[in-house]
């Protein structure tokens, strides 16, 4: 059983920053890909970024390119979201993800571990 906990969100200004982590437990982190989605309210919970086990690929969404980098420390069994020029339609729970392959994929289904997510709020 893999456990991932997310931390790192709060309350920031449009045009600030922040780092999210997610520490996850087990012995074979660097074999699984990460990924990180979000869900703001009323919305379905969709997808951020993604990296493979080793960090060398990464995919993401559209609405972030550019803005955003998904880096990972496997040495600390560590994912980061790096959000830099931050939107109030940023806001959401951003939750961390575990996939059950090493591929970065972008769909819901492929990943079989979750952190109980962690507030994000972009004020304008």
């Amino acid at each position: 059983q893999v456990q991932l906990v997310e931390s790192g969100g709060g309350l920031v200004q449009a045009g600030s920053s922040l780092r999210l982590s997610c520490a996850a437990s087990g012995r074979t982190f660097s074999n699984y890909a990460m990924g990180w989605f979000r869900q703001a309210p009323g919305k379905e919970r969709e997808f951020v970024a993604a990296i493979s086990g080793t960090g060398g690929v990464k995919a993401y969404a559209d609405s972030v390119k550019g803005r955003f980098t998904i880096f990972r420390d496997n040495a600390k069994n560590t994912v980061y979201l790096q959000m830099d020029s931050l939107e109030p339609e940023d806001t959401a729970v951003y939750y961390c993800a575990q996939d059950r392959t090493s591929r970065p994929r972008a769909f819901l289904a492929a990943y079989i571990y979750w952190g109980q997510g962690t507030q994000v709020t972009v004020s304008s």
